[in-house]
């Protein structure tokens, strides 16, 4: 096959029988199922400081209990989430969880908050990227929302190469952020409990503007929850891992979650240690100022800003492994287009892989890449869809009744309470700075999910055989050959009309541009196709589309009930850019004719040299 432009991009076509080579081993697993959870940590604790910064710098001094209550969470999640992996070997999203355990309402609530955060997901870790570069760079932040544009197409086109390639080109950027984290953590270790370096007090906090009580604790809990995104990745993508595939995504949700409350907590507790502070957007990230106060400005910071920025950028890539399967298992059940749930050359879900970059840079350019606010329209979805997804796996338990089922339904049960407590917490006291939008959008969506549901089974009634009458050959009657002009594009229009009736008609309008043109067409006409009838309509207002469904109307009230067929003659100019040129009159009568009942188009080409 010879290499296009198209395969040099996204690769080479793959066979569907190599589906099995193409799944991901854990080191692959962990870098695109867990990017989304680690890379958190470089904005879920200036999130915690940004909320607690209003009650003044006392108030800071809480992000630690306040990081130590979201670790807790995250165990409780994963703990729970375990036992789905399990129960659900070929992936138990809270999608297929609810729609086996529930009902289709409770699986397309989870389907559409899964959806929704994804979206924001891929549109807050590039903004979150960009911002780690132009913290280091501050004259490239006029560019933040062309950086973030771009970094979401290079993604876009990763994932097009398909999920191993993908895993391939994102693993060294995770790991890299890994261990540059670790090491700037083992540096501030280091100084702190060796070195004995004193902690310092928060800087350039601005005096308190609101006391300090259970709803801003709440609403700065809330913000870091931000943390938990993207832990619900691997239970929707078991099937991507090699087998044993629930023992190899397991392995990989236990590292990923030990590896972010590690990273997540120190990143805390060296913060409130050293009286790092966040203003809001525009402002140095607090990763940035933590390691400039730990190893300077030199390359080792550079080193970690880069890390940053990269982890932060492909992080969007799990909503990219985790938004086109889920959004194909819904067209599959007819709730959404059915084009989703197509499989491509590389064995990718195309469609949806362009269809998430699509709504996430409309969020991008929406939200001008501001990550501040970005976020709380964040995590709603996430928690509740955890919530759903438990309560469904309790009530599995329940109709199972499997050994140990009791100890298994607490902690899942245990599981759907924590979740569903953080879901109103996040909703309530993230509603006013934006959460609205996503209490709008996914009842939104669900309505909308039903719709196409709706519409496919009207189709399928529409469509379904009752009786199987015997078909018998008729010969075409009326058919109707368009002819703008006559030229050699013609020709091939008028034999196929031949070979389909011995009754066709040719039709054409004459818009009265040339006096002498129908008498000039009639002469052309007779040499050509004598044996054809050839009928000229005259059109004084320029009109083309309204002669031809008006004579239509009257073929078929002449010819009784049969179809009509309409052959349309249309010349192909090579190149796209000439074609634009062309056809375009061709195109508006295609559009009408596509609602007429007992019409048939036929599109005959002649290509141009």
């Amino acid at each position: 096959m010879p290499l296009s432009f198209r395969n040099l991009l996204i690769g080479r076509p793959i066979a569907s029988d190599r589906a099995q080579h193409e799944r991901l081993n854990n080191v692959q697993a962990l870098a695109i199922f867990a990017s989304d959870a680690i890379s958190s940590t470089a904005y879920a604790t200036q999130e915690i400081l940004l909320a607690l910064s209003v009650a003044g710098a006392a108030a800071l001094h809480l992000s630690v209990p306040i990081g130590l209550a979201i670790v807790a969470l995250l165990a409780i999640v994963t703990v729970s989430y375990q036992q789905t992996l399990f129960a659900y070997p070929t992936g138990g999203g809270a999608y297929i969880v609810a729609r086996e355990n529930l009902n289709p309402f409770y699986a397309q609530v989870a389907g559409a908050a899964l959806l929704t955060d994804y979206i924001l997901t891929v549109a807050v870790s590039v903004s979150a990227g960009v911002a780690a570069i132009t913290s280091a760079f501050p004259h490239l932040f006029p560019y933040t929302v062309w950086l973030c544009l771009g970094s979401v197409t290079l993604l876009m086109l990763g994932n097009l190469r398909g999920l191993r390639e993908s895993g391939n080109i994102f693993a060294a950027p995770t790991y890299f952020f890994v261990g540059m984290a670790f090491l700037m953590l083992g540096i501030g270790a280091f100084q702190v409990f060796v070195q004995h370096r004193p902690p310092r007090p928060p800087q350039e906090v601005s005096e308190a503007v609101q006391a300090l009580g259970p709803f801003l604790l709440l609403r700065a809990f809330a913000s870091g929850c931000a943390a938990l995104t993207g832990i619900e990745a691997i239970s929707n993508g078991v099937m991507a891992f090699r087998a044993p595939e629930s023992r190899n995504a397991s392995k990989t949700m236990i590292r990923m979650s030990v590896i972010l409350s590690v990273v997540f907590l120190g990143i805390t507790w060296l913060s409130n240690y050293f009286g790092v502070t966040y203003h809001g957007h525009g402002q140095e990230t607090v990763p940035s100022q933590l390691a400039s106060l730990l190893v300077g400005r030199g390359t080792v910071y550079l080193m970690f800003q880069f890390a940053t920025m990269f982890i932060l950028v492909l992080a969007a890539n799990t909503p990219f492994a985790g938004f086109p399967p889920l959004a194909a298992l819904q067209a599959s059940d007819g709730y959404l287009p059915r084009q989703l749930s197509n499989l491509g050359e590389r064995l990718v879900f195309n469609n949806g892989i362009l269809l998430l970059a699509f709504f996430a840079c409309i969020l991008i350019v929406v939200f001008g890449g501001n990550t501040d606010r970005l976020i709380p329209l964040y995590a709603v979805g996430v928690f509740l869809s955890f919530t759903v997804s438990q309560y469904g796996m309790v009530v599995r338990w329940r109709r199972l009744k499997t050994p140990g089922w009791r100890f298994k339904a607490l902690l899942n049960g245990l599981g759907a309470v924590t979740t569903g407590l953080v879901c109103v917490v996040v909703g309530v006291t993230k509603f006013a700075h934006g959460a609205w939008l996503i209490a709008l959008v996914i009842p939104a969506l669900v309505w909308l999910f039903f719709g196409i549901r709706k519409h496919y089974t009207y189709v399928a009634k529409q469509l379904r055989l009752t009786e199987f009458p015997t078909i018998q050959d008729e010969s075409l009657s009326k058919v109707l050959v368009l002819v703008p002009r006559i030229n050699k594009g013609t020709m091939p229009a008028l034999r196929f009309a031949r070979s389909l009736s011995h009754s066709a008609v040719g039709f054409h309008i004459d818009t009265g541009r040339n006096a002498q043109s129908e008498a000039l067409m009639r002469e052309e006409w007779e040499r050509m196709a004598p044996h054809i009838p050839l009928i000229i309509v005259h059109s004084p207002y320029r009109e083309v589309v309204a002669p031809i469904l008006e004579y239509i109307d009257v073929m078929q009230e002449v010819g009784g009930s049969g179809p009509v067929t309409v052959v349309l003659p249309e010349f192909v100019p090579s190149g796209f850019v000439k074609k634009l040129l062309h056809n375009q009159t061709g195109l508006m009568i295609k559009w009408s004719l596509l609602s007429r009942r007992n019409v048939v188009l036929c599109n005959v080409r002649y290509h141009l040299e």
